[in-house]
């Protein structure tokens, strides 16, 4: 149990990663805050956590609605504060820019950084006061390429990786640590978020295309649960972690 007495907010767990995660912090004992649009499978992974004994609190929002994000930082606030934050929710609608997808430029804009912008502003004054903390930002191996089509996307994690190497040196003198975690492919829902037909295609035949070769939602489940056990004087900066036949 070795998140016992700690409180965990994650976003974007009503599946994927933040799924898998919510599922491996409450087996060791975390307490839980969880978010994401779906509240009703929100609700079904409550039910079953806490059929397994863990203390879970449902907090369904959209991580791009500032209001809604403030409001819930005040209700965690008056449950004691957050100890780790799992900011994983994320949306990957690419397409090539000459197709001028404006409204989904903005989506990934508002989800992928200004929601993980508003997750910590909620969490990390708190954080602070308290001198410590741990926040762990979801990005993509995004975070360091890119590739056709997702100009867009792979500016919103660059955008993520350098928001949480700046926060990683900001937060030392409080005793919060930061991790960024960069996936590659993982068997999700995401290429789902892709509207454009022939990228979402493409997409699922190359990169989703053989899912046994794929690093599945408890893999990295398992990467973020590896950073949060360190002892307090390690903090793990970030972690690239690739499914052993994926080339880029």
């Amino acid at each position: 149990m070795k998140f016992k007495g700690k409180r965990a907010w994650v976003t974007g767990a009503s599946s994927g990663i933040g799924q898998a995660t919510a599922k491996a912090l409450a087996a060791e004992g975390a307490e839980l805050v969880l978010s994401a649009r779906r509240a009703d499978r929100l609700e079904a992974l409550a039910h079953e956590l806490r059929h397994s004994g863990a203390l879970v609190h449902l907090e369904p929002l959209d991580v791009s609605d500032r209001q809604a994000i403030e409001a819930a930082g005040e209700r965690m606030a008056a449950l004691g504060g957050i100890d780790i934050l799992i900011n994983n929710a994320g949306t990957m609608p690419i397409s090539p820019i000459i197709n001028g997808r404006v409204d989904e430029w903005e989506q990934m804009i508002d989800v992928n950084i200004k929601g993980v912008l508003y997750a910590i502003h909620a969490v990390y004054s708190g954080m602070a006061e308290r001198k410590q903390g741990h926040i762990i930002n979801v990005s993509s191996i995004a975070a360091r390429t890119t590739y056709p089509s997702a100009g867009v996307y792979a500016g919103t994690k660059h955008a993520v990786r350098a928001i949480s190497e700046t926060l990683r040196k900001e937060a030392i003198r409080f005793g919060v640590r930061v991790t960024d975690i960069q996936p590659g492919s993982v068997d999700t829902e995401l290429p789902d978020s892709i509207g454009h037909d022939k990228i979402r295609g493409i997409v699922k035949s190359n990169m989703y295309g053989d899912a046994a070769s794929m690093l599945k939602p408890e893999d990295i489940a398992n990467a973020i649960i590896y950073a949060l056990e360190q002892p307090q004087h390690v903090d793990v900066g970030e972690l690239l972690i690739w499914p052993t036949r994926q080339e880029n």
